[in-house]
């Protein structure tokens, strides 16, 4: 066997398998610290990405040699899914106070395992909803009401800079 199959010892001869360790078919959850936005675990999380912007660079007594530097980071839009359930009245609140008094919120996501420990997080220093949806409400088609949260974030890397701290 190559190991990746085989039993791990946890603390105190627990048995654990890889599998336990994955991230697969597991939820996320949403921890806003501002405690009265707790908006509960969703389904799906698109657009968790960064990219930076290329930025070439011709240094003029070189010919035609250009050097390749990475510019300024870029963050697309956070998109959560999940069924319509009663956090959906918490992001519906978070909603209108962010229309009527815009603060830009912190928190994490969490890929967190079927017992809700988490796998791993990432950690948002602002964000923002940008946009929120419901899919079609019709009783007949027998398919839960998808709720989709938008949010526009300046990032999650541990990146930024004080302009106090010494050089």
């Amino acid at each position: 066997m190559d190991g990746f199959g085989s039993a791990l010892s946890g603390a105190e001869g627990a048995q654990t398998t890889l599998e336990s360790f994955v991230g697969m078919g597991h939820r996320y959850a949403v921890l806003i610290d501002n405690i009265a936005y707790h908006i509960g675990d969703w389904a799906k999380v698109t657009g968790l990405q960064v990219s930076w912007k290329r930025i070439d660079y011709r240094v003029g007594d070189q010919g035609n040699k250009i050097c390749v530097l990475p510019g300024a980071t870029e963050y697309p839009v956070i998109a959560l899914s999940r069924a319509a359930s009663p956090y959906s009245r918490v992001v519906q609140h978070w909603l209108t106070q962010t229309s009527k008094s815009p603060k830009p919120q912190s928190g994490t996501i969490q890929l967190v395992d079927f017992a809700g420990l988490p796998l791993v997080q990432w950690r948002l220093n602002e964000f923002f909803p940008i946009k929120w949806s419901i899919g079609d409400l019709d009783a007949a088609a027998g398919k839960p009401a998808i709720e989709t949260l938008e949010l526009a974030h300046t990032g999650f890397l541990e990146d930024a800079i004080s302009m106090l701290s010494p050089i």
